[in-house]
């Protein structure tokens, strides 16, 4: 069992979430594995550009 600090808090480690219809699908926090990485092991991906409304430009 993980450590309850690790645990995502985005789908309390289950790995999936559900819309309002309850269609499941994988947590896009924790990538569906149930435990989160902190932010500060992460790389940062710079492959999105942003215009001035911060809207993700493909």
């Amino acid at each position: 069992m993980a450590d309850r600090n690790h645990i995502c808090k985005a789908c309390d480690g289950t790995g999936l979430l559900a819309d309002d219809e309850n269609w499941q699908y994988r947590c896009p926090v924790c990538g569906g594995d149930g435990i989160h990485v902190s932010a500060e092991n992460r790389v940062r991906s710079d492959s999105f550009s942003i215009d001035d409304n911060n809207r993700v430009m493909e």
